[in-house]
């Protein structure tokens, strides 16, 4: 505990993942209070397609 589920479009290079993860479980000790053992982040890669804002696909956006 805690479990965080990021959303994200696709694309991002495992450096970035790995940054952001470091930083999330950072932040989740902080305020949390809780080990870093703990922390699990769950990165799910989302096609540009598949995500919509205001009715408008964010592939339709570009």
């Amino acid at each position: 505990m805690p479990t965080l589920n990021v959303q994200l479009f696709e694309g991002r290079s495992d450096d970035v993942k790995r940054e952001y993860a470091k930083a999330l479980t950072e932040a989740s000790v902080k305020v949390l209070g809780c080990d870093a053992s703990a922390v699990d982040i769950i990165f799910h890669d989302v096609k540009k397609s598949d995500w919509a804002t205001g009715g408008v696909l964010w592939s339709d956006a570009e």
